[in-house]
């Protein structure tokens, strides 16, 4: 009797350990990948449409500064910003 009670709990840890890792996953390697990825283009995307708007307005608008390189300043602390506010939110999941 106590044979089929150690196989039982045994059983039962087990089936308790996969509930627990189906329940809460591991984080995939994978994910730092794509954590770099999305980063990547929330700076980078601002800062590159930053440089076209800048070179149109440099053309259309001439001024003493250079749109285009205001712009692209601009471009990056917005997607700094943008990265920034979404590496907070993962955090906090």
């Amino acid at each position: 009797m106590s044979d089929r009670r150690k196989q039982a709990d045994e059983i039962a840890r087990s089936a308790a350990r996969k509930q627990d890792a189906r329940d809460n996953p591991a984080p995939s390697p994978l994910r730092g990948i794509g954590v770099f990825g999305v980063i990547g283009w929330s700076v980078a995307v601002p800062t590159v449409a930053g440089a076209f708007l800048g070179l149109w307005l440099d053309r259309a608008y001439p001024q003493d500064f250079s749109w285009t390189i205001a712009l692209i300043l601009g471009g990056v602390v917005v997607g700094a910003a943008l990265a920034w506010a979404w590496i907070e939110k993962e955090k906090g999941e």
